[in-house]
């Protein structure tokens, strides 16, 4: 199949048009080598082994029956990305890593022109004019001390439903929430952008200042929003860093919640890739982040909407990405303390999308069951689920509101 690339991948392909590179790529399966020779963007050979003395810059080493299981034309979860190999261990990456992070969606996108298949499912447009109902203001909030200028968007009227967003990104991946009129009849839907994300700009005089994200802080912005909206036992809900943040809202401030939405949610997750590469002066970070957010999502969600979705990781702010890491792979480790949480004194609800290789649904069980909660696993949907496929999300998300609204 890899000879194939000068065919899908060569200078008049889609994958061409992303890239200028020049690059000596050897892709090895089980013992056998592929040379793929790459000017300007474009696959102008390749060369199947055995060589003697290769010369490469970077080698991709990979089973037969795993680079079989990435080039299938839907690949199952876990599959169907190389980052995905990584974390389990079956991949690994040699030689020079500079022009395959700093071209890391390039890279994707050749892979995904040998399948042959297309796994990313047009979405129909509606044209019509038309006003969405979300109003978007900010608010001028100290955080620890700190004033902090913070943008929210809202919609809706009835219990508070507080979002957070995914690291790296922003409030604009709850637009399908915030939009949908079976929530907000019930739910007012709030979403804040954290400092330094989205339209929330650093502290005064900080901008330069090295950021990394701590528990602490995070739970400081959490119930600094929430007391200066003066809302009284909202659901808080959030995905990744936000699905892991709950926890600690959880064991800190049981009483101040109506209920807690885990999406994504784990007590840990252990670093499978170098974070530096999310914040080098020789690399884009914006290029980087959005291609890691991109692998995250299950291939069969609509494209507009993964393409949407990592855009808004193009936008981040340099090192943003990376600091919130250290809270989600560092300071945010919450195995020791999970059974210590009281989910009578506040119920939490988990939903993991079966992609996810970050927070895998095998992390959401292990989680689900130290806390005696139910997990929903989100068939064809990934790590950023109200962002990536927001229709079917919100199938899932609907009767969990329904039950802690019915909850009273």
């Amino acid at each position: 199949m890899f000879e194939r690339l000068t065919e899908t991948a060569g200078p008049d392909s889609a994958a061409a048009a992303m890239a200028t590179l020049d690059w000596d790529l050897m892709l090895t399966a089980g013992e056998t080598d592929h040379r793929v020779t790459i000017r300007q963007g474009a696959v102008t050979e390749v060369t199947p082994g055995p060589f003697v003395m290769p010369s490469w810059q970077t080698r991709i080493v990979a089973s037969d029956a795993e680079w079989a299981a990435l080039l299938a034309p839907v690949p199952g979860p876990g599959h169907h990305d190389i980052i995905a190999l990584l974390r389990r261990g079956v991949l690994r990456f040699e030689g020079d890593l500079h022009p395959l992070m700093a071209n890391l969606l390039y890279v994707k996108k050749l892979f995904e022109s040998l399948r042959e298949t297309t796994t990313h499912p047009a979405t129909e447009m509606d044209t019509t004019p038309r006003i969405e109902p979300i109003t978007g203001r900010y608010a001028h909030i100290a955080v620890e001390g700190v004033s902090h200028r913070i943008y929210w968007e809202e919609a809706g009227q009835g219990i508070p439903l507080v979002c957070l967003h995914t690291a790296g990104s922003d409030g604009r991946q709850y637009r399908a929430v915030l939009n949908d009129p079976e929530v907000t009849r019930h739910f007012r839907v709030m979403v804040f952008d954290m400092p330094r994300h989205g339209k929330s700009s650093p502290a005064p005089g900080t901008v330069d200042q090295p950021y990394t994200l701590s528990s602490d802080a995070y739970v400081a912005q959490i119930m600094a929003f929430c007391a200066a909206m003066e809302l009284e036992r909202p659901v808080v809900m959030g995905c990744s860093i936000g699905g892991r943040i709950v926890l600690h809202l959880a064991q800190r401030h049981p009483k101040a919640f109506r209920a807690l939405i885990g999406l994504q949610s784990s007590a840990h997750v252990a670093p499978y890739y170098d974070t530096q590469w999310l914040d080098r002066a020789d690399v884009h970070g914006g290029r980087v982040c959005g291609a890691i957010a991109y692998g995250l999502m299950a291939p069969q969600s609509p494209e507009m909407h993964r393409d949407e979705t990592r855009w808004h990781y193009m936008q981040g702010g340099p090192g943003v990405f990376r600091g919130d890491m250290w809270f989600y792979k560092v300071d945010g480790d919450f195995r020791d303390e999970v059974a210590k949480i009281d989910t009578g004194a506040c119920p939490i609800h988990l939903l993991t999308g079966e992609y996810d290789y970050s927070c895998t649904p095998q992390d959401s069980t292990t989680l689900a069951n130290t806390l005696g909660v139910e997990l929903t696993v989100m068939k064809e949907m990934g790590h950023f689920p109200m962002s990536e496929n927001p229709a079917r999300f919100l199938t899932y998300l609907r009767p969990v509101l329904d039950r802690i609204r019915t909850a009273g």
